[in-house]
Formats: structure tokens, C-alpha cells, sequence
């Protein structure tokens, strides 16, 4: 008869990969140190070969490509575990209660959460958003791990085999100072604009590269080297006349552009816009939530 490991060792390898301290990982799982490690060498055993490499206390703990590869697997099966627990859950009541984990990144969530928060609160009182903001990349490695449930995210985005659902559209518009708007015709041609006068965020928000794709931008030598971590920053240096970007609809529509001596103008580029969607596991038990979670979003944009 074979044996399998269990989701409780493997809860135990993955929480140990994460804070790579025995003590700090067993606190974490609410067990001793002693049942942590039996935990993980019972699974060693059953795997057939080691894990992580054993060394003296003062040294760091390394994972072997074996042990990599097993928290790989391992956090996924411990996603899948949870999609279980939830579909018990759901057999017994409403879709929409209960605890949800929810995503978005940082050019969304302020425009949205706060609003999306109180709509839910009004309509569905016995659901309890848990939100995060972060990118792009970690907010789907976080979905996969089934650290969370569901993702507002820009699209489109390389999701791999993640289910999704587009709610709505946010268009893009160009800002610029009114002092540099009287040196330049509208509308805006990419011809007529000084060379590292277009300002971006960094490559690790999406919207950058949305926004360039869209607007149809393709003389990199407009886009100035510096690159901006917020919309915020990216705003007050176009309110100072150093140049121009791309801001999304739903954060003006949201006051970021308020009191700057800024005007708005049509980007380049047929009816630019990112397409908003919600993310998550086709392995999940909760779809029907998370499509009545998009109608809500889908109303508010």
C-alpha cells in the first residue's frame, strides 16, 4: 500500500521554506519544534532524500533542488486543500459570507477598494474582505500559493491557467502642464514632444507597459529614464512642466489630479484604455462568488 504525505507536512515544509528558522516555523504552525521536525523527516522519508541541507545552527538554512521543488508542488496542493475546506463551507450557506482574501494592485486599489468595501458592506454584510495591494507578480504567486482567493488585476496580463472575468474598461488619458500644453498642438503627436519628456512607472506595474501598448508609443527615446514608484509622483512631476504620462480614467475620475494646473488630453492611439478583470484558481470552489464580486466591480467602474 503506498503512503502519501500529508497536507500537515507539507504545511510544515512550506511554513519552514518561508521563514527558514525551525522555531519561528513551528510558532507559526502552533506546534512544538520537536513535531515540526519529525513532521518534515517523516516526509523526507517518504520522498526519499533530503530536503534541506543540514548544517551547523549558526548557518543559514538552504532548501536542496529537491526540497525547492516539493514546496513548489507543496503550496499548491495546500491551495487545493483550502479550495476543499471551502467548498464544505459553501454547502452550508450563501456564496457571499464568510472571509474573502482579495488582491489589487496599486494603480486600482486606491480608485476602487474603498468603494468596493462599502458596496459590499451594504449588499453583503456576512462577507469579510481581507484586502492586499501589491504587484502584479506577487499578487498571482500569492493566488497560486492560496495566500489569497481573488485578484483585481489590469489586464491583459500572462495569467497562466488561472480563470478570469473582464468587469469593465479604464480608459487612458495624457496629462500635461498648461504651461508646456501651449508649446504643443493637440491632439498630441509623439513627433512633437521633446525626447525624455514622457515619464513612466516602474516596470514592475503593469500599467506601464499597458499604457505604452495602448497609446501606441514606440520612440523610446520620449521616455525619460527615470522611472516613478506611484501615480502620485508621477503626477507632481508633470505638475513641475518636466513632461507628460499616462494616467488611468478611474484615478482622476478619484481627485488625483485635483488643485495641479494640469490639463488632460487624448493619448494617441484609437480609444486607449486597460481592460480591468477579476483572477482566480479554476480549482476554486467559490466562482459563483467571485461573479457576483465582478458585478459589484463591474457597477462601480
Amino acid at each position: 500500500m503506498n503512503k502519501w504525505p500529508s497536507l500537515k507536512q507539507l504545511h510544515y515544509l512550506v511554513t519552514l521554506h518561508e521563514t527558514r528558522h525551525f522555531s519561528e516555523a513551528a510558532e507559526r504552525c502552533f506546534v512544538s519544534q520537536s513535531t515540526l521536525s519529525k513532521g518534515i523527516q517523516n516526509l523526507e522519508e517518504l520522498i526519499g532524500c533530503p530536503l534541506y541541507e543540514k548544517k551547523d545552527k549558526k548557518s543559514p538554512l538552504v532548501f536542496t533542488q529537491a526540497g525547492e521543488m516539493v514546496v513548489a508542488q507543496g503550496r499548491e496542493l495546500l491551495a487545493k486543500g483550502q479550495d476543499l475546506i471551502e467548498l464544505g463551507n459553501l454547502c452550508h450557506g450563501d456564496a457571499m459570507q464568510g472571509q474573502l482574501k482579495l488582491g489589487c494592485i496599486p494603480t486600482i486599489a486606491p480608485f476602487l477598494l474603498c468603494d468596493l468595501v462599502q458596496e459590499v458592506n451594504a449588499r453583503y454584510p456576512q462577507l469579510n474582505l481581507l484586502l492586499r495591494e501589491d504587484t502584479t507578480a506577487n499578487l498571482l504567486a500569492a493566488l497560486r500559493h492560496g495566500e489569497l482567493d481573488v485578484l483585481i488585476l489590469a489586464l491583459p496580463m500572462e495569467i497562466g491557467n488561472m480563470d478570469s472575468c473582464v468587469v469593465g474598461h479604464d480608459p487612458f488619458k495624457m496629462v500635461i502642464s498648461r504651461t508646456q500644453a501651449d508649446r504643443i498642438r493637440v491632439p498630441i503627436k509623439y513627433d512633437d514632444l521633446p525626447d525624455e519628456s514622457v515619464f513612466l512607472l516602474e516596470n514592475e506595474h503593469c500599467l506601464t507597459e499597458h499604457a505604452v501598448s495602448a497609446c501606441k508609443l514606440t520612440e523610446k527615446e520620449k521616455i525619460n529614464p527615470f522611472s516613478a514608484t506611484s501615480l502620485h509622483t508621477l503626477v507632481q512631476m508633470v505638475a513641475n512642466g518636466l513632461g507628460t504620462t499616462f494616467i488611468p480614467q478611474m484615478a482622476i475620475e478619484h481627485g488625483l489630479l485635483d488643485n495641479q494646473n494640469l490639463i488632460v488630453v487624448e493619448p494617441p492611439g484609437q480609444q486607449a484604455h486597460r481592460d480591468i478583470g477579476l483572477v482566480w484558481r479554476p480549482s476554486s470552489s467559490r466562482r459563483d462568488t467571485f461573479l457576483q464580486l465582478a458585478d459589484v466591480v463591474s457597477e462601480l467602474l
